[in-house]
């Protein structure tokens, strides 16, 4: 009896160990490829997945985007400015059967293709463009990435650049350009405002030697606003032309 008891117990043993090996649950991000005999046969999932034990064999592919942080790389731009450069790489399994067949890790072959082709990009742009047109930069990066990790299944939806590490010395040099550019704005400014000051006296100056009342109006104007001021001594400047009126009026016989 004991003996039966233990045969019969191993054999509950293999039966689970049987039943574990063919009933596999996927979630629903997960597909499963299935190899019978080394052979593709299928993708199946998500849910319950029933596999002939010891013939098939089945491969986890999880479809969810992945973030990949790229690691920095050394580039040296196309106007010869040796800079640090990371970036963040989002991609994903489309196609689980090229993801396991056609690479032998595609994760470790997309974040490799990721490393080269950011230093190839960005070895061909100048460094203010590197610094201006990120958006630009980033579409190119991700075209270039996705049209070779197409044939494995996998899908770049976005490369983004995040730091660009300068040098202290083009920290420093571009910290002056900023500025000169400053002073350059601001000067073109003052000229400006100059030049339309002079515009604007060069035509008060016509119509007042056009009207010579006009003069009048004006000393008059300056006249009320020193008076407000309530000064105790009061210079009365006399005009030319109130003196030329008086002069005319006396030579009168």
């Amino acid at each position: 009896m004991p003996a039966q008891g233990i045969g019969l117990l191993i054999v509950v043993f293999f039966l689970l160990i049987l039943l574990f090996n063919m009933i596999k649950v996927l979630k629903e991000y997960e597909r499963g490829v299935i190899f019978r005999l080394g052979r593709l046969i299928a993708t199946k999932g998500p849910g319950l997945i029933i596999l002939i034990p010891i013939l098939d064999k089945i491969v986890r592919v999880d479809l969810r985007v992945i973030t990949y942080d790229v690691p920095a790389q050394d580039v040296i731009t196309r106007d010869n400015v040796s800079v640090k450069v990371n970036a963040v790489l989002y991609f994903q399994v489309i196609d689980p059967n090229r993801a396991i067949v056609s690479v032998a890790n595609y994760f470790e072959a997309t974040s490799q293709i990721a490393q080269t082709t950011l230093r190839s990009v960005l070895g061909q742009v100048e460094l203010d463009d590197l610094l201006a047109n990120r958006e630009k930069i980033n579409s190119e990066l991700q075209q270039i990435i996705d049209e070779q990790t197409e044939p494995w299944g996998v899908k770049v939806s976005a490369v983004e650049v995040k730091n660009v590490d300068l040098p202290p010395e083009m920290i420093r040099a571009i910290a002056k350009q900023a500025e000169a550019e400053r002073e350059r704005r601001s000067k073109v400014i003052h000229a400006e405002g100059e030049y339309q000051a002079s515009t604007k006296l060069a035509e008060a100056a016509k119509i007042i030697s056009d009207s010579p009342n006009t003069m009048q109006l004006r000393f008059l104007q300056t006249l009320t606003e020193v008076a407000a001021e309530k000064n105790s001594t009061l210079v009365f400047p006399i005009p030319i032309e109130l003196l030329q009126a008086i002069k005319k009026y006396s030579e009168k016989p």
